[in-house]
């Protein structure tokens, strides 16, 4: 398990420093070029038209540095859920299994419950480490300790419990990245304000150009913060939903291929 811990913590620390690395060298090399020719273009052509009406253009909504640091952040919650996603496949594939073969109609006794135990135990260590067979091996071993089968219910359905509030905690990283965003977002928005404040001057002089350009990072920084926090939230909900589908499951296989098949003489 402390093995699974630390290699979620590289894979989370490799996955930022990728999305750092991958974001920033797009909007070094295309992004903002990009954004800076259609800029200086426009403002040629409303200088040759006034009536010219500028458009709206997608390397120039995103180029600023609020809306990088929120697409940085956005690829690394989402690298994580992939992640998690991946691990919850893994467990759902051993729901598929007969961990615990034995022939049709037979009981399960306490005598029997440190051989079906052996079993488990020669699984490999990654899947021996999974939700299921840990909950299958700790009920066999209270099966042939107490011959109590509530005991033996009790315990099972606990680790699954505990197992729901482990996988709840290890979102909480996801979820501050998820409020982080829109903050990011109105940070941007805070300082295109203070940047069109402090130009006000030279729009009473004519000259609106410098206002408006630091009014659109105010809004296009909001506005890109709010669309990546709605897509990350979507995410965020189907990995939930896929963490306590698995822990029912296991709950259900638990009472169906374990506990029913106890029996005590």
């Amino acid at each position: 398990m402390n093995r699974s811990v630390n290699g979620g913590f590289v894979y989370q620390l490799a996955a930022l420093f990728l999305s750092i690395i991958l974001v920033h060298a797009a909007y070094v090399a295309w992004i903002r070029p990009e954004a800076d020719h259609h800029m200086a273009e426009q403002i040629a052509r409303m200088q040759a038209d006034p009536n010219y009406i500028v458009e709206r253009n997608f390397y120039v909504i995103v180029r600023d540095f609020e809306q990088e640091a929120c697409f940085i952040l956005m690829f690394w919650a989402m690298a994580i859920i992939a992640y998690k996603g991946l691990g919850m496949a893994r467990e759902r594939g051993l729901l598929n299994l007969e961990l615990i073969p034995r022939p049709e109609g037979t009981r399960i006794l306490p005598e029997d419950a440190r051989e079906y135990g052996r079993q488990l135990q020669t699984m490999e260590p990654a899947k021996r480490n999974k939700l299921l067979p840990r909950a299958l091996l700790a009920a066999l071993h209270r099966f042939a300790a107490t011959r109590n089968i509530q005991d033996v219910s009790d315990t099972a359905h606990g680790i699954c419990d505990a197992e729901s509030d482990r996988l709840e905690s290890e979102l909480s990283m996801v979820r501050y990245i998820a409020w982080a965003i829109p903050s990011i977002g109105f940070i941007g928005t805070v300082r295109g304000i203070g940047e069109a404040l402090g130009q006000a001057h030279k729009a009473v002089g004519g000259d609106i150009t410098g206002v408006t350009r630091s009014l659109g990072v105010a809004f296009n920084s909001t506005f890109i913060a709010l669309l990546i926090s709605i897509v990350l939230m979507f995410l965020l909900h189907q990995l939930q939903l896929q963490q306590e589908r698995l822990v029912q499951d296991a709950d259900t296989y638990l009472d169906e291929h374990l506990i029913e098949h106890l029996q005590v003489t």
